[in-house]
């Protein structure tokens, strides 16, 4: 029969898939570079791991790795080990991360982003050059112990090896994360609600807590899953500052694969890990809502939908209510015991004591990196407080040492290679996220799902799948196991700058005729320039920072500057670290400051 209406006929059943499919490439194809990269070099070893975790020792099918992991009272121990370092640093992390965040929120800009750099400085130092800081101020002769021999006490306590020692090395090491992701949801609070709060006779304390507390909660919720995360996953400063009654579960794995071989162990212990973070994750988002991570809202739903969710917040309003109450009489016995002058304003004795922790805080964060660069000039063989004369010898014995030259420039390859590659992969992604994508959140989830996974997971993964192609010990699996990493980073990054970019300059410009190519050379990287930079800086000092990964995939064969570091480190620890995270800290201050001005240039040009 004919069609009589004119209109061209429907196309053939099987073309309809193929037309589909080729319709989402062209939609779709800035985010399929990235998203090929991860499922190859991400989704794809960990599969593997998991299944080579199914291996029994006859080379069959079989869970007696799992039945092992159940039985194995050193796992178990290890693993409420890992747990406990974990869940304190978290603490520790918010309670003393939160006012420094409130004081960065609340002050003017410019002297927001004087304090910023303190606080930022320890996250774009090595986790090396920061523990081997500690192991100068906590040690038996460290500063800390001079200092209080100097305040009258006799007999003070040992920190370093001991797990006080790690809790300060972990807090110092990832209380930067916590800080960066709650300051994120406070430079968004609406400052007048407090003050309207203020005018209807609300006490500060009051206001602070029924308004402001509860707005920032979405940050610290989020700060303290990725600090716990990070923690799970973390061996630097628990190998380094801690003894055996601090060995975390990486170090055992590291063991199995390193020393016993026993790789389905090994990978049964890693899927172990990753079950424990993805079972942290559900329960976080049906209490908080994994859209807190990326600045949303907190879930809200009634008891029936989500009673978890729901008796959570019936406790957080509970608790809040009487930190309130108390505040409240707190302040009215103060201001009874001290009332304020009619004719000047009323004391913030809360505020000064909040703006002294955080100032406190800062100076915990940025303080300690420094005390390696006079030790490195010490003519002891040891590492001590205060250094003992003044020598180049260590200087000299670095730069004479092939081994040293070697891993510094193979970093710096890695690292830039990983930066050029990740930028490649992640900016057009971000651009997807932003302006075509439909289903953001899954998208989102699945390109920042390496930041959220412990490390060591992926490590020994890419490990196992680089074994078999022959990618052990190379260059190109050093820079594909980074580059992972780098990933999320340039995405988050970039797409924070392009969610305040005005999309209707490069519609003004279309509508003048410019096409695609041209409307994003004039127009939309000049304007964005700046947030590429700090990207390219974020997948740089990552990758040149990354001990993990390198860990594994050198093999023994090739080492980069942080493995480098970590071997000298297990054999003796000597001014000659010092001297090489003096080095680094220069470094790495230099390329802060360039791209600093870099940015600040790019800022000026708009």
């Amino acid at each position: 029969m004919t069609d009589m209406s004119g209109s061209a006929a429907p196309p053939a059943g099987p073309a309809r898939p193929l037309g589909r499919a080729l319709a989402f490439l062209r939609g779709s194809w800035p985010l399929i570079p990235a998203a090929l990269f991860l499922a190859v070099a991400f989704v794809y070893p960990v599969a593997l791991l998991l299944g080579r975790s199914f291996v029994g020792s006859d080379g069959g099918i079989s869970a007696e790795n799992y039945f092992r992991l159940g039985e194995s009272t050193v796992v178990v121990r290890v693993m409420l080990i890992t747990f406990k370092i974990a869940g304190w640093t978290t603490l520790f992390a918010i309670i003393a991360g939160y006012p420094i965040a409130y004081l960065l929120a609340t002050l003017p800009a410019s002297r927001r982003n004087l304090l910023a750099i303190f606080v930022l400085m320890p996250f774009w130092t090595s986790f090396l050059v920061r523990t081997f800081a500690w192991i100068v101020l906590l040690g038996r002769n460290g500063a800390l112990n001079q200092l209080l021999h100097a305040l009258g006490v006799s007999d003070p306590p040992s920190f370093l090896y001991q797990f006080s020692g790690v809790m300060i090395g972990m807090v110092h090491a990832l209380m930067p994360l916590c800080v960066l992701t709650m300051l994120s949801v406070m430079e968004n609070i609406d400052k007048r609600l407090t003050d309207a709060a203020g005018t209807l006779g609300a006490r500060p304390a009051a206001a602070f807590w029924r308004i402001y507390f509860p707005l920032s909660l979405p940050g610290a919720a989020a700060g303290g899953l990725l600090v716990f995360i990070t923690s799970l996953g973390f061996f630097i400063t628990p190998a380094l500052l801690g003894s055996e009654r601090e060995t975390v579960i990486v170090q055992l794995v590291i063991f199995q694969i390193k020393e016993m071989l026993n790789w389905g162990f090994a990978g049964a212990i890693a899927i172990m890990l990753l079950v424990v973070a993805l079972v942290i994750f559900y329960v976080y988002d049906r209490l908080v809502g994994l859209s807190t991570l990326s600045g949303g809202d907190v879930r809200s739903s009634s008891g029936r939908q989500n009673p978890l969710s729901w008796l959570g917040a019936k406790v957080g309003n509970l608790l809040l209510t009487a930190i309130s109450e108390i505040s409240d009489a707190v302040g009215r016995a103060l201001g009874a015991l001290m009332p304020s002058r009619p004719d000047r304003k009323p004391r913030r004795i809360g505020g000064k004591v909040l703006r002294i922790v955080a100032l406190a805080g800062i100076a915990f964060l940025a303080v300690p990196a420094f005390f390696v660069i006079p030790v490195s000039f010490s003519e002891s063989q040891f590492l001590g407080w205060p250094p003992e004369g003044f020598s180049l010898q260590w200087y000299r014995e670095v730069f004479d040492n092939p081994l040293w030259i070697g891993a510094a420039w193979r970093s710096f390859v890695v690292a830039f290679s990983v930066a050029v590659v990740a930028l490649i992969l992640g900016v057009p992604a971000a651009f997807y996220l932003v302006r075509r994508a439909r289903r953001t959140t899954a998208i989102m989830a699945f390109l920042i799902s390496p930041l959220i996974m412990p490390h060591i997971i992926i490590a020994v993964a890419l490990f196992y799948l680089f074994a078999q192609i022959g990618l052990v010990g190379t260059t190109i699996g050093l820079i594909i196991g980074h580059t992972v990493l780098a990933i999320p980073y340039v995405v988050v990054t970039v797409v924070a700058v392009l969610k305040n970019y005005d999309i209707r300059l490069d519609q003004a410009a279309s509508t003048l005729g410019a096409n695609g190519v041209r409307t994003f050379l004039n127009v939309t990287f000049p304007l964005i320039r700046s947030g590429l930079i700090a990207a390219f800086m974020f997948a740089f000092i990552i990758s040149f920072d990354e001990l993990t990964i390198s860990l594994f995939v050198t093999g023994g064969q090739v080492t980069t500057l942080p493995k480098q570091m970590w071997d000298d480190a297990l054999l003796r620890v000597s001014p000659a670290l010092a001297a090489v995270a003096t080095l680094i800290l220069a470094f790495m201050t230099a390329v802060i400051l360039g791209s600093e001005i870099l940015r600040r240039r790019g800022v000026t040009k708009q």
